[in-house]
């Protein structure tokens, strides 16, 4: 045999994609989005060192950083973690589980709230129960 190998070295090497412009769109996205949820929270901030500040207000600034962190989660998903290029089966069998997961933490989270509630509000001791006979329904009546 010659000092030569029989097969020679196979390497692979991925191609450059020239994916560099999504990937800079991906970068501005997320920081937009960021900095503009960053300023959403100083706000918020800032209102709850007032006296008494606006519910409403508070609760649409709050849903708006909501809606926020979904739409960064989803770029990310579908960007970092190649979701947005798979086939539409493949998208649902990862986001129809992940769906019934949220489902079931705030269905859980209702219960839970409701039961203790339930719990505060009779605290395990029988309530006084006022016993009324007919005599005195009809009495009450007539008065």
């Amino acid at each position: 045999m010659s000092a030569q190998s029989s097969s020679p070295e196979i390497t692979f090497q991925a191609p450059h994609a020239g994916n560099t412009k999504r990937i800079w769109r991906t970068f501005w996205v997320l920081s937009i989005l960021t900095i503009i949820e960053l300023a959403i929270g100083l706000l918020l901030y800032n209102m709850h060192k007032g006296e008494a500040p606006n519910a409403t207000l508070v609760l649409a600034f709050k849903g708006m950083v909501c809606i926020l962190t979904l739409a960064k989660a989803y770029y990310i998903v579908s960007v970092f973690m190649h979701l947005g290029d798979e086939i539409r089966n493949m998208i649902m069998t990862i986001v129809v589980p992940l769906m019934l997961f949220i489902w079931f933490i705030a269905a859980f989270l209702w219960d839970g709230n409701s039961w203790k509630n339930l719990r505060n509000r009779y605290n395990g001791k029988p309530q006084e129960i006022e016993k009324v006979t007919p005599a005195a329904k009809e009495k009450g009546a007539k008065d």
